[in-house]
Order: structure tokens, then C-alpha cells, then sequence
């Protein structure tokens, strides 16, 4: 084994590569100085929900696509082949429910975080459970975002480690707390553009040295690099059809549905349409990217077969394969490699933007606000900007933790998606089971994390100690925002493992499904033990009412007891200006005008006073505010 070939960038390639920088944090200093630049919570975080479909949907697909996932994809093509690609099945429901389900309940009791949902599902205690798991996965993540690409681009290129991460980590933090969430998904937009741009020269330049497409595709198809259908349904197996196509479902709502980075993109959209639109453009727009990624691993194969830099020492993981073949193709056209290393760094800014915009919402939102009702809107913004800036220094600390951890850097991945299954299932319990409790939620929530970090802590541990199958070739495999990165193995045939064991060997795109399954199963017996809640003490509109649907055919009085007369809160007009908001008992903001309209649009009589009573209770306003 030789030692690591450390190839140089030039002239051009720091230009573009610096470019990109100062651009990200030219558009933050634009939006920190025009429009309301920035003066109220509601810009600041949610930009004055404002946003059109398509910067929206740009934004929540540069946030899905990290820097992680452009190094992890082709290297996972180049040595798995393309079975991969079959998670491509997974983005129609995993869009189709979020579009359908969790946006009309997000949108419609007008929240500023998902936590919001919560504390008037459940109570306050249950809100703050899940703000503080949402912000230990991401500060865990963002560190080991900011400093996987740093760490791959240093030991291909000899690009300094820290002047990288400082770079990135700094650009980011500045345009994220100056200009808002406008300001992320405009750089988001900027980003995702130069992300496509960076891996469409990779496979043009690399296929055209190669012979063609057509050379490229006979090359993986001689090495058995094109996967057929696997329908074996064992979730043992790391990727089949199933793992990948129903596994994915379950990594994709926990990324999609409830992930606070994602929920705010929607919330920030001009209306309950727009959001559900900039689910469905997403979805080509994934299915591109997922191509793309393919594509350049296929061709990868096609520079190196089977004789691939990994084995002749000229890096040292996986991940840097990627950037080697970049530097490698692209070393007689100078800038194209700056060009590709721009679209890495892309990656990582816009995923750890989003940590930071939305990690101030939900310190802000559910942390602060709620103590602090009566605090001026000057000083909640200066706060809000405040605490981008704080966790941006936070993200750099981490940084600085994951250099130090080594090998455990994919340990950090696994617990980052550990806790988004648990996440998913306590938002599941609360929106599709009526007589789930507070107590069962936060009692689920624990039992979710705790399986997680058992079979996820567990699995790591017997990997690395078993001294009968030594660790051959370990990898990683790409990670999204919401996913679990978790070592594997390409090792020989070995007997299938029982007990514990198998268990410790579930497929890591089982993940999600398992934990946030184990949350709804144990919230509900808790909830039924504790005496379960009537639909009389729900929140009107917290509920999604499949049950209902579901079990149309049951007499009323059946209904009323299984709690399956619940309805979706009632839709409000499309555009409508956010107006004067009122303080709810919890902190939240509420809207009082809007909601006084949506009274007098239903044509609802003064004395039809349930229909008016549940609309009020939606919009979180008094009877005596309305008059009623």
C-alpha cells in the first residue's frame, strides 16, 4: 500500500471555490439590508411566510442533499453497484404524506416550529421533550457536516484542514444570522445550482475520457455493477428492494414530515398550496439528483474497475474516492476541479445553514418565547439573530470534537439518525391516534431513543469487536439530513445472526421505521393504562382524521367513543396577510384577524356554536375575543 497521492489545486479552481463563498455571503448581506431587513421574528425566521414554490422546494432539496450524500452516493455505485438507486421508490410516499397529511395540520394551526404542534396536541412538557432532542441531533450533525468534506478535500488535495472549516463555518454563520431564513433559501437556490453544475462536468468530462455513456454502461455491466430487482424481504439484508423502497418511506418522513429545517420551509411558503407544490417539485428534482449520483459512480467504474484507488493506497476511505477521481479527471482542465469542490462545499452550507436558522426557531419559539411573552419584538429578533450566530460558533466547536474522534465519526452519523425515527413516531401518536396521552408520548419518545441507541450503539460495538469477520473494506453509506449512516461490511458469506445479534445487524434503512414503530406501540398501551384522552380534551385541528375515514363504516355512537370524529382544521384562504397576532397562554403567536375572517367566510350562523367554538379553538382565540 502506497501512501496517500495528494494532487494541487490551481489558480482557478481557488477562484471559483472562493467565489462561491463570497456569493453565499453576498445574498445574506443582501437580504440583511433590503426589504424589512430583517427587523421582526416573523422575517427573520419565517420569512414573513412570503416564499413562492420554487426557491422553497430548491431549498428543501439542497437541505436533503449534503455534502456527505455527494461523496457517499457514487462510492457506495462503485462498490455496491446500483441497487442503490432503488430508494428512488421511496420519494413518492415520502413525499405524497408529508404533502397530504403534515402540511395541511402544520400549516393550518399557523405554527413558527413543529414543536409548536406539541404542546397543543399533548402539553408543554412533551414540546420541550422534543425541542431538546431535536437540537441534540443537530448540533451533533452539523460538526461532523462541516468537517467531512474539509477532512476529504485535505487529504486528496492538501487544501488546509481548518482554513476550510473556518472558512465555511464563518461564511455560513454570517449570512444565516444577518439575513434570515430568506437568505438560506436564496443561497440554498444558489447552491443547488452549482451542485448540479459541479456533478454534470464530473460525468461529462469522466464519461467522454471513458469512451461515451455507452462504453460506461458496458463496463459496470461486464463488473455486475447494474443491479436487478432484490425482492428478498430479509431486513437483515442492507439493501433489497424492500429495505430500500419501505425502509426509505420512514427515512423520508422523518426527514420531510416533522424535521423542523424542512417544516419551516413550508411554513414559510405564501400559502397551504404553494407548500404542498414544493413537495411535488421536489420530487423530480430527487430523482435527478439520485441519477446523478448513480451516474458517477457508474463512470468512476469505468476509469478504474475493479483496481480502485482504495486498494492501491492512494486514499484511505471511501469518501475520498470520490474527490480523487474528481481531481484526477479534471487535472488537465484547470477551474473544473474548484467547480466540483464548490458543489461539495454547497452541500455543506446549505445543510448547516438550515441547522442554524432552524435551531434558532426552535430555541426561540420553545425555550424562550413562552417564558418570555411580553418581550418586545426588537429584542426577540436581535435575540433570534443572536443565537444563529451562537450556534454557528457551536457548529465550529463540533467540528473541532469530530476531528478528534476518528473512526467514531460514523458512530456520530448513527446517532444523528437514531433520533429522527423516534421523532417521527411521537408526532405520528399525536396526529393519527386520537387517544394517545402526554404521558404516553414522552414515556414513547424515551422507549423510541432508548431502542435506538441500543441497537444503533450495539450494532457499531459488535462490528468493531468482532475479531471473526475482521472489518475488510468499511464504508459509509450516503447520509441525507434525517438518515443513519452506520459502518457495513463487504465481507464473505457468514451464517445468518440470531437473537440480539440479529438485531444489532438490522439494515440501517430500517431504521427509522423500527424506532418510530417502537414509540407509537408503547405510546399507545401507556396512553390506554393512564386513561386515554377523549376527543372532547383535543385540540381542534391536531388531529389527522384517518381513523375516521378509515372506519367510515361504524355506527356514530362507536365513532364517538374511539375518538374518530375528529376533523382536519378548516382551510384557510390562500394568501391571506398574516395580521395582528395575539399571545396564547403557551407563548405561541396566534392570528387574530385572519381568524375573525375565516369565522365570517365559513358563513357559519352566531348560534351554530360548535363550528364556530372549533374554529376559534384552532386559531387560538378566546369566545369573548370573537364575541360569540
Amino acid at each position: 500500500m502506497g501512501d496517500v497521492v495528494q494532487m494541487h489545486f490551481t489558480v482557478a479552481d481557488y477562484v471559483i471555490f472562493a467565489l462561491l463563498l463570497v456569493a453565499s455571503a453576498g445574498i445574506g448581506l443582501f437580504y440583511a439590508f433590503s426589504g424589512g431587513r430583517q427587523r421582526t421574528t416573523q422575517e427573520f425566521l419565517m420569512a414573513d411566510r412570503s416564499m413562492s414554490c420554487l426557491p422553497v422546494s430548491l431549498s428543501l432539496l439542497a437541505t436533503f442533499q449534503s455534502a456527505v450524500a455527494i461523496l457517499g452516493a457514487p462510492s457506495e455505485i462503485y462498490t455496491f453497484g446500483t441497487q442503490y438507486w432503488f430508494l428512488g421508490c421511496s420519494y413518492f410516499l415520502g413525499l405524497l404524506i408529508p404533502a397530504h397529511v403534515f402540511i395541511p395540520v402544520f400549516y393550518r394551526l399557523r405554527l413558527s416550529s413543529a414543536y409548536e404542534y406539541l404542546e397543543l396536541r399533548f402539553n408543554k412538557t412533551v414540546r420541550v421533550c422534543g425541542t431538546v432532542t431535536f437540537i441534540f441531533q443537530m448540533v451533533i450533525y452539523m460538526g461532523v457536516v462541516l468537517y467531512a468534506p474539509a477532512l476529504a478535500l485535505n487529504a486528496v488535495t492538501g487544501f488546509d484542514l481548518w482554513g476550510a472549516v473556518l472558512a465555511m463555518g464563518l461564511v455560513c454563520t454570517l449570512y444565516t444570522a444577518l439575513g434570515g431564513l430568506k437568505a438560506v433559501i436564496w443561497t440554498d437556490v444558489f447552491q443547488t445550482v452549482v451542485m448540479f453544475a459541479g456533478q454534470l462536468a464530473v460525468i461529462v468530462v469522466g464519461a467522454s475520457q471513458a469512451g461515451g455513456i455507452g462504453q460506461v454502461w458496458s463496463k459496470a455491466i461486464n463488473g455486475s455493477r447494474i443491479a436487478g430487482l432484490d425482492l428478498n424481504p430479509d431486513p437483515l439484508e442492507r439493501h433489497t428492494f424492500w429495505t430500500l423502497s419501505v425502509g426509505g418511506v420512514f427515512l423520508m418522513l422523518a426527514l420531510y414530515g416533522v424535521n423542523q429545517a424542512q417544516v419551516q420551509r413550508y411554513l414559510s411558503s405564501r400559502s397551504e398550496k404553494e407548500a404542498v407544490m414544493s413537495c411535488y417539485v421536489v420530487f423530480p428534482c430527487q430523482q435527478v439528483v439520485l441519477c446523478l449520483g448513480c451516474l458517477m459512480g457508474l463512470v468512476m467504474f469505468a476509469r478504474y474497475g475493479e483496481d480502485s484507488p482504495l486498494d492501491k493506497g492512494y486514499v484511505k476511505t471511501n469518501d475520498q474516492m470520490v474527490l480523487y477521481f474528481v481531481m484526477d479527471v479534471f487535472k488537465d482542465l484547470p477551474g473544473l476541479a474548484g467547480l466540483f469542490v464548490a458543489c461539495l462545499f454547497s452541500g455543506a452550507l446549505s445543510t448547516i445553514s438550515s441547522a442554524f436558522n432552524s435551531l434558532a426557531t426552535v430555541t426561540m419559539e420553545d425555550l424562550i418565547k413562552p417564558h418570555f411573552p411580553a418581550m418586545a419584538e426588537s429584542r426577540a429578533t436581535l435575540l433570534s439573530k443572536g443565537l444563529a450566530l451562537a450556534y454557528g460558533l457551536v457548529c465550529l466547536a463540533m467540528a473541532y470534537i469530530a476531528s478528534l474522534m476518528g473512526s467514531v465519526l460514523q458512530a456520530a452519523f448513527s446517532i444523528f439518525g437514531m433520533v429522527g425515527g423516534p421523532l417521527l413516531g411521537l408526532f405520528c401518536l399525536g396526529m393519527f391516534f386520537p387517544w394517545a396521552n402526554s404521558i404516553g408520548a414522552v414515556v414513547g419518545l424515551i422507549a423510541g431513543l432508548a431502542m435506538a441507541f441500543w441497537v444503533g450503539i450495539g450494532s457499531f460495538v459488535m462490528r468493531i469487536s468482532s475479531s471473526a469477520t475482521p472489518l475488510l473494506n468499511t464504508t459509509m453509506a450516503p447520509a441525507f439530513e434525517n438518515s443513519t449512516v452506520m459502518p457495513f461490511l463487504n465481507v464473505t458469506t457468514k451464517p445468518r445472526p440470531t437473537g440480539v445479534e440479529a438485531l444489532y445487524s438490522l439494515s440501517y434503512m430500517w431504521y427509522s421505521a423500527h424506532n418510530s414503530t417502537t414509540v407509537v406501540i408503547v405510546g399507545l398501551l401507556v396512553s390506554l393504562l393512564t386513561g386515554p384522552m377523549k376527543e372532547s380534551q383535543l385540540t381542534p385541528g391536531t388531529v389527522f382524521p384517518v381513523l375516521g375515514t378509515l372506519l367510515f363504516f361504524l355506527p356514530e355512537r362507536y365513532k364517538e367513543k374511539l375518538c374518530c370524529r375528529t376533523s382536519l382544521a378548516p382551510k384557510l384562504r390562500d394568501g391571506s396577510p398574516y395580521r395582528k397576532t395575539v399571545e396564547a397562554p403557551n407563548g405561541s403567536a396566534l392570528f387574530k384577524e385572519d381568524s375573525v375572517a375565516e369565522l365570517e367566510s365559513t358563513g357559519a350562523p352566531p348560534n351554530d356554536k360548535e363550528k364556530r367554538c372549533s374554529l376559534v379553538a384552532v386559531a387560538g382565540l378566546s369566545l369573548q375575543e370573537t364575541a360569540l
